[in-house]
């Protein structure tokens, strides 16, 4: 849970908050996600997420196509004595990654944004976040 800035450096070095770093451990995977931003996995969630894209069927083609978009941009990340993790240049574009970045906990994830980006989304989910609400069933 929760939102951090950071800025990425020339080298693509991005800092992870301290309170993430305790939950996604020294090394942890990062990939394309959804929406434009990625997604960072601890190495337990991210074998879980195998074995449920191991079970699409390679006979459908949109299922190829998200396997192997979603893998081939996967990076394992190891965290140095600083607190930041290197990130390649593919994922920096997928995600529009140039300074300012948003790192937020998303259940068993984070997502890595840039600011533009999340404060587009942020936005756009705040205007419509009571309308979401009522189409999902929360049982609140």
């Amino acid at each position: 849970m929760g939102e951090y800035s950071h800025s990425i450096d020339t080298k693509k070095r991005l800092i992870i908050p301290a309170k993430f770093r305790e939950d996604l451990g020294s090394q942890f995977v990062v990939t394309r996600g959804m929406d434009g931003c990625l997604f960072g996995y601890p190495m337990s969630e991210w074998q879980a997420l195998e074995a449920k894209l191991n079970e699409l069927p390679l006979t459908k083609k949109d299922a190829r196509s998200f396997v192997r978009f979603f893998y081939s941009a996967a990076t394992e990340c190891e965290v140095d004595k600083q607190g930041r993790i290197n990130l390649p240049s593919t994922l920096c574009q997928h995600a529009g990654l140039e300074k300012k970045c948003i790192i937020v906990g998303v259940s068993d994830r984070i997502e890595i944004w840039s600011a533009e980006r999340w404060n587009n989304f942020a936005d756009e989910a705040e205007e419509n976040f009571d309308e979401i609400a009522e189409k999902m069933d929360f049982g609140l």
